[in-house]
């Protein structure tokens, strides 16, 4: 069983449209208020999602980071047999790629500056990969869609350099979605801003991973999808478990910039 974080209210204007990730007066299990770094936690029983055996418990771990994959990727009016660019190869990164190729986008390439994400990409699928760090990237870029740029790019990475690559990536008419979470404050030069009147691409924003009936449709299709193994989970993406008497560790190893590569997984059921 996976458990879902966000706790809406359920009463205000936005939950009652069934736009829950947008509710103003949410809690949330592990920021608001206590999470899972704990042997045993309660949660609201619409937070539980069952999932079957044949699905892991590093799967399920997963659960909350591809369904905000699937989210963004459903933010925009996606329709299978276009190219599609995924900007960022962490795992949201990697899941969204997935996701694509899943619902039949005929070119998927992942930008990224690590060749080790490029290949893990890969490993996924049927996706490429593009260093980004490359003199040439974009040149690579336009000769996979045949100068004509992506029909959907998703920036995955909250990163100034590839959000400003996505005005550069999108075809014409093509819809740009914002993944990622900016840390930093970013401007567009009046060049990359006619860049969006030119091309009339459109671009939009996406928050968390929920929908009606909640927890959404997001939730159920992760289940279904790691179950059938259409979804791929690959080892290197998680960082290195430990048990949770250790957790403080865990924690001081984030401080080391670069020395966590992936995600660290806490195991309430190791002891030693």
């Amino acid at each position: 069983m996976a458990g879902v974080p966000l706790v809406p209210c359920m009463e205000c204007d936005d939950c009652l449209k069934g736009d829950y990730a947008l509710c103003k007066h949410y809690s949330f299990i592990g920021s608001r208020q206590f999470g899972s770094f704990a042997e045993y936690v309660v949660v609201p029983e619409r937070n539980a999602v069952k999932f079957d055996e044949e699905v892991t418990f590093e799967q399920g771990a997963f659960f909350e980071p591809a369904t905000v994959a699937l989210h963004g990727l459903q933010r925009l009016d996606y329709k299978g047999g276009g190219t599609v660019a995924i900007l960022g190869g962490g795992t949201i990164g990697l899941l969204t790629a997935q996701f694509a190729k899943i619902f039949g986008a005929r070119k998927v390439y992942v930008f990224d500056i690590l060749d080790e994400r490029l290949a893990l990409a890969s490993r996924l699928g049927e996706i490429e990969g593009i260093n980004s760090s490359d003199k040439d990237w974009y040149e690579k870029a336009m000769e996979a869609t045949e100068g004509k740029g992506f029909d959907y790019v998703y920036e995955t990475a909250g990163n100034t350099i590839t959000m400003k690559m996505a005005f550069r990536l999108a075809g014409s008419k093509a819809q740009v979605c914002f993944i990622g979470t900016p840390t930093r404050e970013l401007c567009f030069s009046a060049d990359e801003w006619e860049a969006l009147n030119r091309k009339e691409f459109t671009l939009t924003g996406s928050w968390m991973s929920y929908s009606a009936p909640f927890p959404g449709k997001e939730w159920k299709l992760a289940a279904e999808l790691f179950k059938s193994g259409q979804l791929k989970f690959d080892d290197s993406f998680v960082f290195k478990k430990m048990p949770l008497k250790d957790i403080a560790r865990a924690f001081e190893m984030y401080k080391t910039p670069g020395m966590v590569k992936g995600k660290i997984l806490i195991d309430s059921r190791v002891n030693e």
